[in-house]
């Protein structure tokens, strides 16, 4: 049993933390926002994902996961520590770091005997360089030693405990063989392979990995809005491609481009630590610029099937950036949504989860609905940017019946074309043709 705190409590340090408990380790999960540990303390998760409720409050209740807000008490009480902060998006496209360097000079502070600093947070290259010197400049006690490792994460929202459960691979940056044998054997239950390499390697394929998936995802966008325009289907296309083992299928879902908390902000800060470097990152440039343009397809098609929005009624099924999080940032709907209302058109919002979290961020004219069906009631046009599973379940024919106009713009790809030709909708999508169009486009069909 290892003795780890962990400094933040958002996704990855709340979900890292309790999957640390849940192996057998002390845990204990600080924060400087006292309302967020008083609601952790009585069993409230600020943040949607499956399972993670319920492992909190067995770990909580056997006595291996405990929340404070006295970091300085938490940080002399383990032996491990990590720093699972965040790093948004600042102005100029970096990564800021004032909480990371926060949580250094708080080590220092309080360094009482030898300890293993872990940078969790997604950081630049060189932060691992920079948090030792915080933590040295910080220090009270002169002669206490300690190591910094960095052990960036990859989980995935929605899916986050299976994730650190059963993970890909550990990645683990050191320049001392004793450190990083520790963090590799806290690793062990977690059914993982080990990947050790040197600090600037490990930041480095954090950045790597997230902007190389969010590439591929660009990619098929781009190919899908050739799709469409040589009367091609993106994803006949994109599981032939899947097929060629180099490739693989994932990450081949066109759609409207990618959001969240990890792939637009790291994309933005690995272009900027190049530019830093001084290498014109032009790949990469390309991809954020096609990840922006591509959720504005929705509205190219909005204009193509109902012509002007003003007075029209329109059901956004799907807030979310993705199913199973409440997570706004970045999400499409924060896009499209004011756009819509900016032309005249009134929402008709619905999501399971995300409806309070959008609250926040959308304009106040939204209307939010319980179900699919009260959204599209009465609606002139159905727009699809979240494919949960209350959207690849509805009843076609209800909805159908419902709808003031059975015209359904889906950015998410979500049903199949003969099905919705079928049902006697007016369905567009992306890289595919329409179907029903009454020739309005380019490329429809009728089955």
């Amino acid at each position: 049993m290892r003795k780890i705190t962990v400094i933040g409590t958002g996704y990855v340090g709340l979900v890292s933390g309790t999957c640390f408990a849940e192996v057998g380790n002390r845990v204990i999960c600080c924060d400087v926002d006292r309302n967020k540990i008083e609601r952790l303390r009585r069993g409230e998760i600020p943040i949607y994902e499956p399972g993670l409720e319920e492992l909190v409050a067995k770990n909580m209740q056997q006595e291996r996961l405990y929340f404070t807000s006295e970091v300085g008490e938490a940080i002399e009480a383990s032996d491990i520590i990590y720093i699972a902060v965040g790093t948004p998006m600042s102005d100029t496209g970096e990564a800021d770091m004032r909480y990371v360097m926060s949580a250094a000079k708080k080590i220092g502070e309080h360094l009482n005997n030898r300890k293993i600093i872990v940078n969790k947070s997604t950081v630049p290259v060189g932060t691992a360089e920079l948090v030792r010197e915080v933590v040295q400049a910080n220090k009270k006690y002169p002669w206490i030693t300690f190591d910094v490792v960095s052990n960036p994460e990859f989980l995935r929202e929605g899916s986050a405990i299976s994730d650190c459960m059963n993970m890909d691979r550990a990645v683990i940056g050191s320049d001392n063989a004793e450190a990083a044998k520790v963090i590799a054997e806290l690793h062990a239950p977690f059914n993982t392979r080990i990947f050790t390499t040197d600090l600037e390697s490990a930041e480095m394929i954090k950045y790597a990995a997230n902007t190389f998936l969010a590439t591929k995802i660009s990619f098929i966008n781009a190919i899908a809005n050739v799709c469409e325009r040589v009367g091609a289907n993106v994803i006949d296309v994109a599981e032939g491609m899947g097929l060629d083992s180099r490739i693989g299928n994932k990450f081949l879902q066109a759609g409207i481009g990618y959001g969240g908390s990890c792939f637009p902000k790291d994309t933005y800060a690995l272009a900027h630590i190049a530019d830093k470097a001084g290498y014109d990152f032009e790949l990469l440039k390309s991809v954020i610029k096609t990840n922006q343009r591509q959720r504005f397809i929705i509205m190219d098609k909005l204009r193509e099937s109902v012509g002007g929005l003003a007075g029209k009624q329109v059901a956004v099924l799907g807030l979310a950036f993705k199913p199973n999080t409440d997570d706004m940032r970045y999400a499409p709907s924060l896009s499209i949504i004011p756009e819509l209302l900016k032309q005249g058109a009134s929402v008709r919002a619905f999501d399971p989860i995300a409806v309070e979290s959008a609250r926040r961020e959308l304009p106040h004219e939204v209307q939010y609905f319980k179900s699919v069906e009260q959204a599209v009631a009465g609606s002139d046009v159905c727009v699809i940017l979240t494919e949960w599973k209350d959207v690849l379940d509805m009843d076609l024919d209800l909805i159908r019946q419902i709808m003031k106009h059975p015209i359904v713009i889906d950015g998410r790809n979500c049903f199949d074309l003969q099905t919705m030709q079928r049902s006697g909708f007016e369905y567009h999508s992306i890289g595919r043709a329409s179907v029903n169009a009454a020739g309005r486009d380019r490329h429809s069909v009728n089955f």
